[in-house]
């Protein structure tokens, strides 16, 4: 006859085993996906296929398979992961602005620094790859959007004081968008061209002064 005492101790076993499973497959998914990012980073989107996710992953395709059922379902756990990652950069870059008075000048550098991370060409590849693919664009730009209403969002924690006139404040954010994004793609090809970055990021600083709500 099993006790109750067994059948507790096989209940809980099995929890365990189960837990220890679960732990394993996220850990799996998760060198898999930044696998892939990385992958997107070194050799493009389009030469992203799953043989090459595998083997930077140190897995079997058919491993790697088990998890993933094909090619498009890594690309969008992918981007979930890259943009989550992306948030928490921007949340943290924001974090160690000063608290006091935080100034247009601190908030750009902020921005700047999470677009020229590495993560920002994995995005910059998937944006492009977008154009052309539309199953991809189905799962990127709800993504892009989830982030952009985040960032938003986290612009008018730091400056409530542009919360008097919201069209002026989506208006710079945009300008911001805009421009250090596009300096990025530049620094991608022209990098260490620091004279003319400083230069538009001081015009950018004029520019976002004037947009600002008078007091």
């Amino acid at each position: 006859m099993i006790s109750n005492t067994s059948i507790e101790k096989v209940k809980t076993e099995s929890g365990k085993e189960i837990g220890r499973q679960a732990q394993k497959s996220a850990s799996t998914r998760k060198v898999i996906v930044e696998a892939a990012l990385t992958c997107i980073t070194k050799y493009g989107y389009a030469n992203t296929t799953t043989p090459i996710i595998a083997k930077e992953a140190g897995l079997s395709r058919g491993a790697m398979m088990h998890h993933f059922s094909n090619r498009l379902t890594v690309i969008q756990a992918a981007i979930e992961y890259l943009h989550e990652k992306r948030l928490r950069a921007f949340r943290r870059a924001v974090r160690n602005l000063p608290k006091d008075t935080p100034q247009l000048h601190d908030g750009l550098k902020a921005y700047w620094k999470h677009v020229t991370h590495p993560l920002y060409v994995a995005f910059h590849e998937l944006a492009v790859a977008s154009r052309t693919d539309k199953d991809l664009a189905k799962i990127l730009r709800p993504a892009q959007k989830a982030f952009y209403d985040e960032w938003y969002n986290l612009s008018y924690d730091l400056f409530p004081e542009w919360k008097s006139d919201p069209a002026a404040l989506e208006l710079a954010m945009d300008l911001v968008n805009t421009t250090l994004e596009g300096m990025a793609i530049r620094h991608l090809s022209l990098p260490g061209d620091t004279k003319r970055e400083e230069r538009l990021f001081g015009y950018l600083e004029k520019c976002l002064a004037a947009l600002k709500p008078s007091q």
